[in-house]
């Protein structure tokens, strides 16, 4: 019985450790508004501007930014290449061969990105607003960069000019009588275009717009839905009047 009990126990902690390393930092909450319009357009533009030369949406037209609040001539202008065309998809000119053996695989496409991310931490839009604001530079890896969402990750950081170079901050404490490293916060190393305010509410939107491209429905849906319950509701009470009337005479 002894033993059991010690091969429960070691069992339990070797669970509780697995557990500990895979959880990572805890992940913050994305400041998701599908239906705010001004966030979804620079949201847009980011993605294309820094997101697009590399990774696909290649379910995704650009015509459907429309639904955004952009015209056809401003999609035009703004945020087409000079080889595509309006009712194309938003795929990416980088070859693949190439980017797998600059990033050691080929960049994913991101038109689901925000709904396949989600996990305990919490949903996708939270994973991608806390990957995005948690880079900093690594000398020992080959793209310079790493992240503490994501450890030896193969993409670079390709906010840098905006965001800058930072690097996180740890203080040591004593875990079961070893000394660990706690994450404290970030030291800036080098100043950005973007002030740390103005970096988060560009990356919030950036994500806004990965989120609302993984379904551009979902606002109408909703409206939809509720339309559709207020009649469900107005018809039951109907149907519920009606069936008083029918059988009133019924003993």
């Amino acid at each position: 019985m002894q033993k059991l009990t010690a091969g429960l126990a070691l069992a339990l902690s070797l669970i509780g450790g697995v557990q500990a390393s895979s959880d990572g930092i805890t992940w913050d909450k994305a400041p998701v508004k599908t239906n705010d319009l001004a966030s979804l357009q620079n949201g847009a533009k980011l993605f294309v501007n820094y997101c697009l030369n590399c990774h696909s949406a290649s379910f995704m037209r650009f015509n459907r930014l429309k639904d955004i609040g952009l015209t056809e001539q401003q999609i035009k202008d703004n945020l087409l290449f000079t080889t595509d065309k309006v009712g194309d998809t938003m795929r990416s000119a980088i070859d693949p061969t190439q980017a797998a053996l600059w990033f050691g695989a080929n960049p994913p496409d991101l038109t689901l990105i925000a709904r396949s991310r989600s996990g305990h931490g919490g949903t996708g839009a939270d994973y991608l607003y806390t990957y995005l604001r948690t880079y900093y530079r690594d000398e020992s890896k080959p793209t310079g960069w790493n992240n503490l969402a994501y450890p030896n990750v193969g993409m670079p950081n390709v906010l840098w000019e905006l965001q800058g170079e930072r690097r996180p901050v740890y203080d040591t404490k004593q875990d079961h009588g070893h000394e660990v490293n706690v994450f404290k916060g970030w030291e800036q190393a080098k100043p950005g275009a973007m002030t740390p305010l103005q970096y988060d509410q560009a990356v919030g939107d950036l994500v806004n717009y990965l989120q609302w491209m993984a379904e551009p429905s979902q606002n109408i849906r909703v409206r939809i839905g509720v339309w559709v319950l207020i009649f469900l509701t107005f018809f039951t009470f109907i149907a519920w009047r009606l069936n008083v009337a029918y059988w009133k005479d019924i003993k």
